[in-house]
């Protein structure tokens, strides 16, 4: 059985531009229904979070069609501790979003390390929505960003600036600055983009595709 790392955000709130706290999280169905497409698929999931905390769901990704299956996922409830994590354990990493990534994976080392860690070996790097801000801490020691060059989707500019949050940076932009190639697909479209071992999904409506693509992969 094949064995993959999902690693979801410790964040309850994010930073604005403004200087606000804007209380935030993991996108439910980005977990959810990520978790639900692996497993019925063969793949054994494992949460982890950073300092294993227990991860706060967005409150605004409820409307009563995960709620439930929030409620009901055990792997919330204890997850990993990231920073014990051993990539050598794992077939692959699965970053899901919400605006949570932004605030704690975005700059957390033993992800970085890690990520550097499964591209290095040849395993599959998947990130979904705002989990690609998770690759922002893939930078090595050198300064060099472990996924330059590669092309990727991630939650864009137009669809940030239409859900109406001012976010304190563009994850898109920051992406390019180190190097990445970015595929926009158009606003809350399923666009999913594969670039030999790393799959990136643009938004939640991205999540059945993306996790789809993920298990097709491992095989």
């Amino acid at each position: 059985m094949k064995k993959l790392l999902m690693v979801v955000s410790g964040a309850d709130s994010l930073t604005l531009a403004d200087g606000s706290a804007h209380p935030t999280g993991f996108w439910a169905e980005e977990v959810v229904e990520s978790v639900r497409v692996l497993r019925e698929a063969g793949v054994e999931v494992t949460l982890a979070t950073p300092g294993g905390v227990v991860p706060t769901v967005d409150k605004a990704s409820l409307d009563g069609t995960f709620d439930e299956a929030v409620a009901s996922l055990e792997d919330l409830r204890a997850p990993a501790v990231l920073s014990d994590v051993d990539a050598s354990g794992f077939d692959a990493i699965y970053l899901p979003g919400g605006h949570g990534p932004m605030a704690d994976l975005a700059s957390d080392a033993s992800l970085g390390a890690l990520l550097a860690d499964f591209h290095d070996g040849g395993k599959l790097v998947a990130a979904l929505c705002h989990g690609p801000a998770g690759l922002l801490s893939a930078v090595r020691a050198d300064g060099t960003f472990v996924f330059a060059g590669k092309e990727m989707a991630v939650f864009s500019d137009e669809e940030e600036h239409q859900g109406g949050l001012d976010v304190p940076y563009s994850v898109a932009g920051r992406l390019t600055e180190l190097g990445a190639r970015l595929a926009t697909g158009e606003p809350w479209s399923s666009t999913v983009v594969v670039d030999g071992r790393l799959v990136t999904g643009q938004n939640p409506q991205s999540t059945v595709a993306t996790a789809t693509r993920v298990a097709e992969l491992l095989g």
